[in-house]
């Protein structure tokens, strides 16, 4: 014991005389504090982290946010398909106001020279509630309707029409059938409908950023900055560089022997798979940190939650409660039980959402990761999960067909999102009523992605080493190697389960049913809807409901045929969601025989590490 201490307190005293042997080596990175303390503006707006402007020093910034100040009054950034200029900064919330540089005319509305934006989408992303407007081009007057004529755009070359639509506008669908081209760009929303389609564009639009939250580092007297070096956020005191905020000042020795003390006593009684786990994910988060959201510590957790007060409900691997952030804005805290795998479901949460930014995916606004605390923080949903309003035992439907087939068509949208939209392809492996969830005006989102994977865009099957997902929905070559490989189709099953779940407002395995023939709904759906007969559904009112109702089942048919190459891609699934219910014919036989009676006594899988 004595040899022990002894070794300690002569560690102590290395420490202190490395620390002052090293102390005028950091005097370089010291002045880092005193450049990056400099205000810069240009023109009206203050420029700070993450922006930079080219004459600065770029590690007062975050790279790829360098911008260039033009005859001292406009800041320009620049983007791959040319410069913006910036309006307005919201550095509390993280985006800005952009517009083109050269700004748009008539001529060019109408002689398609208009192009997509394209921005670096690991840096920059669109706020969710952005408004777009869709030019179309080359389009067939022979085919304009009266709605639709309301929409031209005036061109001095009658034959090349072009039509302006703003993406909530009904009649979108009908104007991409009659025209050859079509441009999509954001706008600001506060000036729908007011002047010229030119002056829409011109007045720009806002763009989110991502990058390492600055505020702490300033609260602390810091100033924010990057290390090139190991390619990290650093925030910039007085004494020397810091990861993320500037320490009290105090003795800097007694700094360290104390943090050596603490690491000895953590070392001494932590756990080595936990220490381990976490040590995992804390390396994953620093090597995203450019793509994940705000990090809050576990008492700001418990302050938005109001201790823990509201709970709503309780997911797959944790609780969910209802909380405030200090903004406002309220928000579902997901507390996760105990990870297993390492943290597996955590680090495909965060890496999964992050990625995300469409209206049919749910927002992840930050995380909290102290050891065995953890916690997700997730926008609000005033209506909660999809599985309270399909599953209802002789009771009156609560949501009309129209409702139910947007929803589906809402979730259809975002897994083609999802396999397509995104620089990685995430794959969900747990789609089902209870991971939708409705805000307040019905809209869906896909939740809770805690299984997911991620695999680059190109490649078409993942190998997988376990059954992942909840009985019911998980696809036959997840269980079984011998139906094919695992793939995004895999999805498209669980989806295609989860429609004809909506369709008959009961669970797919029902061991409650007393008749063997109609124990596997979606067995006894096809054989109804084959012969063409009555399916007896709840609610339909007219004409309208039932064709919604037949295009629902027969797309889900087609979704869970068992050969994984018969069945389409979700592009290919929402192009049948909303196209002619007369273009769909009945697939083949889904399944060779209705499942087994009892379903398996643990519904949920989980992934085997």
């Amino acid at each position: 014991m004595s040899f022990k201490l002894s070794f300690l307190l002569l560690m102590n005293v290395f420490i202190v005389i490395f620390f002052f042997a090293v102390r005028k080596s950091l005097a370089a990175e010291e002045d880092y504090f005193t450049i990056c303390s400099v205000s810069r503006n240009c023109g009206r707006l203050n420029i700070k982290f993450p922006f930079f402007i080219l004459e600065q020093d770029s590690a007062c910034g975050y790279p790829g946010f360098n911008i260039s100040c033009r005859n001292n009054t406009q800041p320009i950034l620049s983007f791959p398909d040319g410069d913006y200029v910036i309006h307005d900064i919201f550095y509390q919330n993280q985006s800005f106001r952009v517009s083109k540089d050269i700004a748009f005319a008539r001529d060019a509305v109408c002689s398609h020279s208009i192009s997509n934006i394209s921005f670096p989408e690991d840096r920059f992303y669109l706020p969710s509630d952005q408004r777009q407007i869709f030019l179309l081009f080359n389009c067939d007057l022979t085919l304009l309707t009266r709605e639709l004529s309301q929409s031209k755009v005036n061109c001095s070359a009658e034959a090349n029409t072009t039509l302006a639509l703003f993406n909530n506008d009904p009649m979108q669908y009908f104007a991409s059938e009659m025209c050859n081209n079509t441009v999509v760009a954001p706008v600001a929303t506060s000036y729908e409908g007011e002047g010229s389609i030119e002056d829409i564009l011109n007045r720009g639009f806002v763009l989110n950023w991502i990058a390492s939250n600055c505020s702490t580092c300033e609260a602390s007297g810091g100033k924010c900055g990057f290390d090139y070096s190991t390619y990290h956020f650093k925030c910039f005191c007085p004494d020397r560089p810091h990861a993320w905020y500037c320490p009290p000042a105090s003795s800097v020795a007694g700094a360290v022997v104390l943090i050596l003390l603490v690491v000895c006593l953590i070392k001494r009684f932590s756990f080595k798979d936990g220490t381990e786990g976490d040590k995992k994910i804390e390396a994953f988060l620093k090597g995203h940190e450019f793509q994940t959201p705000k990090r809050y510590r576990y008492s700001d957790i418990k302050t938005m939650t109001n201790s823990f007060r509201d709970k709503l409900g309780k997911g797959g691997f944790g609780d969910v409660y209802r909380g405030k952030l200090p903004d406002g804005r309220q928000v579902a805290v997901k507390i996760l039980n105990k990870s297993k795998g390492n943290g597996e479901e955590f680090m495909n949460e965060v890496a999964s959402v992050s990625r995300t930014s469409h209206v049919n995916v749910v927002s992840l606004l930050g995380f909290c990761f102290e050891g065995r605390r953890r916690a997700l923080i997730y926008e609000f949903m005033k209506n909660g999960s999809l599985n309270k309003f399909i599953f209802q035992e002789k009771e009156q439907r609560q949501l009309k067909w129209e409702t139910l087939y947007q929803i589906a068509v809402g979730i259809a949208r975002g897994l083609e999102y999802l396999h397509r939209g995104c620089n990685m392809r995430i794959l969900h492996f747990d789609i089902k009523p209870h991971n939708i969830l409705l805000d307040d005006e019905f809209r869906p989102k896909i939740s809770d992605f805690g299984l997911a994977r991620l695999c680059p865009e190109k490649e078409s099957a993942i190998s997988m080493t376990g059954a992942r997902g909840t009985a019911g929905y998980i696809a036959p070559e997840v269980y079984s190697r011998n139906f094919g490989r695992v793939s995004h189709k895999s999805d498209v099953y669980s989806y295609g389960m989860m429609i004809l779940e909506m369709v008959g407002g009961r669970q797919n395995i029902n061991v409650e049913v007393d008749h063997t023939s109609e124990i596997y709904f979606p067995y006894w759906i096809y054989s109804r809807i084959e012969l063409d007969e009555d399916l007896g559904l709840q609610g339909v009112m007219d004409e309208d409901d039932r064709e919604r109702v037949r295009k629902m089942i027969i797309v889900s048919l087609w979704c869970i045929q068992t050969d994984p190459s018969n069945r389409p891609p979700m592009s290919r699934v929402v192009e049948m969601m909303e196209g002619n219910i007369d273009s769909l014919c009945i697939p083949p036989k889904p399944f060779s025989s209705s499942p087994p009676r009892s379903p398996p006594a643990n519904p949920e899988v989980q992934p085997v590490s």
